[in-house]
């Protein structure tokens, strides 16, 4: 229980967003206390950089509900260290495992997370190992997930890149991006995010299009975040402006991540994905996604199978207002733009099938085009890279 929160300084403002230090999406550490998972609150965000201290799992799940974490690789290394958190604090771990995996349903790294760190819980315990030696063998798979997942975002810069200079020879793309992929969703500086601000150090992107994200804004409150503090060129549009900025010849490519890759490339990402797709496909702009090889799933045969999440409405017919006091509306309520008693649809992701997938970015290689056999090859191919 007890979730805390630490402020760090005062309220951000967007002058100074580039010059501060950053603070990590997510670590361990241990108090007198006793151990707990310290989180960046990402629905502060941009107002505030504000820590979310978690003491028990329960308190974990609850922030990945709520989206105080988030982000498929981030969620995975979340599920990962919420284990070792269980262990550590004396919960049951197969029951701490299973209410993380649960958490959200679509982002299959967060199963594959907590599943692996519980496996490791397994087999020290069969090994003879106490519950204090249990815990640290806990932990130090949650933290070899999060070094591997540093090092696998490093990776999949360099081949997005690549893939960007292969596509367009000597261009300054203007990509266009969806959600939030960089930093706050990695072990390391992200996804589809990564290639972008790998194009933008070696001067060669000529612009980063921000859709909003609707209805929580990721795009607006963190890539537009992450990308002033890295001083990339970028421009912020609602989700419905992507049309008219396609026809207007101003997209060169396309970047997302994925929360699920189906074994036949079928890919489920935030809400509004699928749109872009379609509109890259008509304006001939190639449909990129970035993802680590553990977003790829060979147990869920296609996109129909693939549980989408359906959020609350509240999410859509209220505006959340987190930080600043409005007349009418209490601090970490929300302002009604619709009337009383409105439903709304609301699924979290939407899928992408796959022959609208030009490629997918993974740290082992690029698939494309994107196919069932292509994606089952890679994924062999980064289990005998693991075993070696």
């Amino acid at each position: 229980m007890a979730d805390q929160y630490a402020q760090s300084g005062e309220a951000v403002r967007p002058s100074d967003v580039a010059a501060m230090p950053a603070i990590p999406a997510i670590r361990w550490d241990e108090p007198p206390e006793g151990p707990v998972l310290v989180l960046l609150d990402q629905t502060r965000l941009p107002a505030e950089e504000t820590e979310l201290v978690c003491t028990d799992p329960p308190a974990l799940v609850q922030a990945i509900r709520t989206l105080a974490v988030r982000g498929a690789p981030l969620l995975g290394i979340a599920g990962a260290y919420g284990v070792a958190l269980a262990a550590a604090r004396g919960f049951d771990v197969d029951e701490a495992a299973d209410a993380l995996a649960g958490a959200r349903p679509t982002a299959v790294n967060l199963a594959y997370g907590a599943r692996r760190a519980q496996a490791a819980y397994r087999k020290a315990v069969a090994g003879g190992a106490d519950e204090q030696q249990a815990a640290a063998a806990v932990l130090a798979t949650a933290r070899a997930l999060h070094k591997e997942d540093a090092e696998a975002s490093a990776r999949m810069a360099v081949h997005g890149l690549a893939l960007l200079d292969e596509l367009m020879p000597g261009g300054r793309p203007r990509v266009l991006t969806h959600c939030n992929t960089g930093a706050l969703v990695s072990g390391g500086e992200g996804t589809a995010f990564a290639v972008a601000l790998a194009a933008h150090r070696e001067g060669r992107l000529r612009r980063l299009w921000v859709d909003e994200t609707r209805p929580l804004l990721q795009g607006a409150r963190l890539t537009a975040y992450e990308a002033a503090r890295a001083g990339m060129p970028y421009t912020l549009l609602t989700d419905n402006a992507a049309g008219s900025l396609f026809a207007a010849g101003e997209v060169d490519a396309v970047l997302i991540g994925a929360d699920r890759i189906a074994a036949d490339g079928s890919v489920a990402n935030k809400v509004g994905s699928y749109p872009l797709a379609v509109l890259a496909r008509y304006h001939h702009v190639p449909f990129i996604v970035v993802a680590p090889v553990t977003t790829v799933d060979p147990d869920t045969p296609d996109g129909a199978a693939i549980e989408v999440e359906q959020r609350a409405s509240h999410e859509v017919t209220e505006v959340t207002v987190p930080f600043v006091p409005v007349t009418g509306a209490e601090v970490g309520g929300g302002i009604s733009v619709a009337p009383l008693g409105t439903q709304a649809y609301n699924p979290a992701f939407d899928v992408t099938p796959p022959e609208l997938v030009t490629a997918v970015v993974t740290e082992e290689g690029v698939v494309s085009p994107v196919t069932t056999e292509g994606l089952a090859e890679l994924c062999a191919r980064s289990r005998q890279v693991t075993i070696s």
